[in-house]
């Protein structure tokens, strides 16, 4: 595990050329890819999330796609069409630009309900079904999406709940900070940084690294923490749709991956505790008065400070 902590580093470095202080954010795509998950990065236009997503693309050495999704977007336009070829006097395939190892849906909340349907094989199952013809994604695969949340009444359509289910995290990029905007100023003074980013991560490295992700131990302790996280989101008076058995399993994979990124091969309560937030916000849904009253992030929180934290080794966990 200690070439995969300096193989973060690394990441962090490069990235970092182009991405200045968003060190978690790096962390948590990194933990997306080992946990096969996909992430939806929601913020302010220009806050850096097409460019995060670009520079993460960059510096894996496997194929990029880009979707800029509008609403004249069709489903054909993302995973491929079959074509008559008079040539050959045959249908052929011919692939969309889903058929890749990282996609970046740009924008995804434009494209119309149709359209936004057309990733949920892809993103469940690894494959598309072109007019009745399934055809395998290449491995690894990871759709990294964005969207502006102030754009949400202005020509978008809300992701559904079957597709926010599909993203293991939703980031909140935010707003940078007197310090880290006055680095961001000095960075590209001298014009765009994002040519010098180098390839760190090798495709065949990372199946190795998700395999070992899998062997990450997961205590009894640790099972029952995360169990008692989300029977709290199902439970929780203001929640109508809590967290479901995908959700458990996605935050026991996320932990598994987080923890081998710390150079751990077990999984400790503080992990979990850390990726809940990113990962339970976006999936849980509010009955009419608490989405009157809070948001799903305060929510959140009250569920988290509920439940106890277990000791692990005899040291408290914060």
């Amino acid at each position: 595990m200690s070439s995969l902590s300096s193989k973060v580093e690394s990441v962090k470095k490069e990235i970092g050329k182009v991405i200045i202080g968003k060190d978690l954010a790096v962390e948590l795509l990194f933990t997306a890819l080992l946990a096969e998950g996909h992430i939806l990065l929601e913020s302010i236009p220009g806050s850096g999330k097409t460019k995060l997503a670009r520079s993460f693309a960059t510096i894996l050495s496997g194929d990029f796609q880009r979707i800029q999704f509008t609403p004249d977007v069709l489903p054909s336009d993302v995973t491929g069409i079959q074509f008559y070829n008079p040539k050959t006097q045959e249908f052929e395939l011919r692939t969309g630009p889903v058929h890749t190892n990282i996609l970046l849906a740009d924008e995804i909340n434009r494209a119309t309900p149709k359209t936004q349907s057309s990733l949920l094989e892809a993103m469940e199952e690894k494959q598309v079904t072109v007019d009745g013809r399934t055809v395998p994604l290449p491995i690894p695969f990871l759709v990294i999406a964005t969207q502006n949340p102030v754009e949400s009444n202005h020509g978008t359509f809300p992701l559904p709940e079957a597709q926010l289910d599909r993203f293991l995290f939703k980031i909140d990029m935010g707003y940078p900070t007197l310090e880290e905007e006055q680095e961001i100023l000095d960075t590209y003074r001298g014009g765009e940084p994002f040519a010098d980013l180098q390839k760190v991560i090798d495709i065949e490295e990372l199946l190795t690294w998700r395999k070992q992700v899998k062997q990450v131990t997961v205590s009894q302790a640790v099972r029952d923490y995360l169990l008692s996280l989300v029977r709290g989101t199902r439970e929780h008076p203001e929640i109508e749709l809590g967290i479901s058995t995908r959700g458990a399993l996605a935050l026991m994979r996320a932990g598994q991956a987080y923890a081998m990124l710390q150079g751990r091969g077990y999984v400790n309560p503080a992990d979990i505790k850390l990726l809940t937030p990113y990962l339970f916000e976006h999936r849980l849904v509010l009955n009419m008065e608490g989405s009157i009253r809070k948001t799903p992030a305060q929510v959140m929180k009250e569920v988290i400070g509920q439940i106890d934290v277990p000791v692990e080794s005899g040291e408290p966990v914060s």
